[in-house]
């Protein structure tokens, strides 16, 4: 690259530079934060939930294990985790713990209004810090999540390095991720349903057609479940595989710390 090259990343349909990136996502979150979890159940039917409730039947979560949720807005994996390992109480065991973190302050404080939030208290901690550069020590945690963030970051390689860096030997990751349907059929249907659809309810729910018109626009700039896979791989995680969700509109990759 020269002088008068300037990276890029992608915003949407737009290559914008890359260090105009995170501000514009900031901005996108700051926006929606509010209408949040209420957007996220229109836009999906509630379909989001299942997806979310299938990832923590995959991790499991045990007493004393220590979740870091990246990207984790208004911590819903991160409060599933902890009612899913307070039901498997064991004598002489800490209690399961979780940190949120997210790069969104609006995004945080929205979580923090939760009715779950309250009975969680004690357990869960809140982080503002950005996905490629985790304030957080190596090896410090037994599992991490991400879901429906990782498009956002402005380098994903980075931030996957990232993720294998603060997991512990024998770690678990997971990436719930928006994705590509797996017929052309489904995808032309899933294609006229978001792009018609979703930003008219950003419009009327939210008052926001642009953000959620820039959401359309990054799950179909995201690479396909192969290509992900393949980026995962690269950063030094071991049995990768991937799961794909109705249809492949989203797809549940994984991948352990060996």
């Amino acid at each position: 690259m020269t002088d008068t090259q300037e990276q890029t990343a992608s915003f949407g349909f737009q290559d914008v530079p890359a260090t105009e990136k995170e501000g514009m996502v900031r901005a996108v979150f700051d926006s929606v934060a509010d209408n949040y979890d209420l957007m996220n159940d229109l836009m999906s039917a509630g379909i989001h939930r299942v997806w979310k409730s299938l990832l923590l039947d995959r991790l499991n979560p045990q007493p004393g294990q220590h979740l870091l949720d990246v990207a984790g807005g208004t911590g819903d994996i991160a409060l599933g985790f902890l009612k899913r390992a307070g039901e498997r109480p064991e004598r002489g065991r800490i209690p399961a713990s979780a940190t949120v973190c997210d790069i969104n302050h609006a995004m945080l404080k929205a979580g923090r209004t939760r009715d779950e939030a309250q009975d969680a208290k004690g357990q869960i901690t809140r982080s503002c810090g950005d996905a490629q550069n985790l304030p957080f020590p190596d090896r410090s945690f037994d599992a991490y999540t991400i879901g429906f963030g990782i498009r956002n970051v402005t380098d994903m390689d980075q931030a996957l390095t990232e993720a294998y860096r603060v997991l512990r030997p024998g770690g678990h990751f997971f990436c719930l991720e928006f994705s590509h349907p797996i017929t052309d059929g489904f995808q032309k249907v899933y294609d006229s349903y978001s792009f018609n659809v979703i930003p008219w309810l950003g419009e009327k729910v939210a008052n926001d057609r642009e953000s959620y018109q820039y959401l359309v626009e990054s799950i179909r700039r995201f690479p396909s479940q192969e290509a992900f896979a393949d980026k995962i791989r690269r950063a030094g995680f071991s049995r990768v595989g991937y799961e794909n969700l109705s249809g492949g509109i989203a797809a549940l990759h994984t991948g352990w710390r060996l």
